[in-house]
């Protein structure tokens, strides 16, 4: 994933090549970008990678080489994901965007009834809007909601980082670029396609897992207390999907195994395949849910019928 990355990078400085062909080493790094976000880095910051904090720390930050913040995505998905699956105003994977309604707790907006057809454009901003601005706008919400105080996180020198992170990405992701270049835009061009097919593959393996027809979303009931435990909440809110398919499973870091991701995050996702059979004969065991779709495709598919749903239904 480091070599679909950082070689074609290597490329942009050595070999002058036409529009067209330039344009395509940007493209293999956005898929190189989502394969280091799906397969290194996740892993890394759930602490999974290796046995070694000083690995999974190191193989962690690589997400500052393409445009994030290992602080906020840790809040952000350890935290709030894993905790509050599929729990509107909890969850900030289904309260991404006012744009888009992924819960049939969010207020539904007239616009909604096309979201699944503007979505897939809307997916591909994902990555940009996290190295533009929305990584600022998340350390300042978890200061205000306690986060960082409760995970024992300083302020100032996250926020300094956060500022030193951005300026060492641009510099070496964007300005060197255009310098070098043979036109200024496009590098800018370059830079954008790279950042859409990041985005919205990014978007579109993670929303498959939790957005589907299949999935509940519990509410909290009186008292804040919820219907089901953690794990069967899990069970009830996630899917998987192409669990047979080792190139697929190679390339989004085993995150085809949502379900097992979810149950237990702290495993590395090479064992997923090997648990999925136990963990599905379980589920059975005690009447749980154990959701999956055969393809990939399936899962697409059913995601744009839940779109469609939740853009017509109150």
């Amino acid at each position: 994933m480091l070599s679909m990355f950082f070689l074609p990078y290597a490329l942009l400085y050595i070999v002058n090549f036409n529009f067209f062909t330039y344009l395509l080493i940007w493209m293999v790094m956005g898929f190189g970008m989502a394969g280091i976000g799906m397969s290194v880095m996740h892993d890394a910051n759930h602490g999974s990678y290796s046995k070694s904090k000083t690995v999974n720390l190191i193989m962690g930050y690589l997400i500052h080489f393409i445009g994030g913040s290992a602080t906020n995505w840790k809040l952000q998905h350890n935290v709030l994901h894993h905790s509050y699956t599929n729990i509107s105003g909890m969850d900030e994977d289904i309260d991404l965007d006012p744009l888009m309604r992924f819960s049939p707790d969010q207020k539904r907006k007239k616009f909604h009834r096309f979201q699944h057809i503007y979505a897939w454009f809307l997916y591909g901003f994902m990555t940009i809007s996290w190295a533009l601005d929305k990584d600022f706008q998340q350390l300042f919400r978890y200061k205000r909601k306690g986060l960082l105080k409760i995970h024992k996180i300083d302020f100032s020198k996250s926020f300094s980082f956060l500022i030193c992170s951005k300026l060492f990405y641009y510099g070496y992701m964007l300005v060197l670029p255009i310098i070098v270049s043979p036109s200024w835009w496009m590098a800018l061009v370059g830079f954008f396609v790279m950042h859409f097919i990041a985005g919205f593959v990014l978007a579109i393996v993670f929303q498959c897992a939790h957005v589907v027809e299949n999935a509940d979303y519990p509410k909290p009931k009186d008292g804040g207390n919820m219907e089901h435990n953690w794990f069967a909440h899990q069970l009830h809110t996630t899917s998987n999907f192409a669990s047979n398919s080792r190139l697929f499973s190679w390339f989004v870091g085993g995150l085809n195994f949502q379900v097992e991701h979810h149950l237990f995050p702290n495993i590395c996702h090479v064992h997923y395949k090997k648990i999925s059979p136990i963990v599905k004969k379980t589920a059975e065991e005690f009447g749980l849910p154990y959701h999956s779709f055969r393809t990939f495709f399936d899962a697409l598919s059913c995601h744009t019928r839940q779109l469609k749903k939740l853009g017509i239904a109150n």
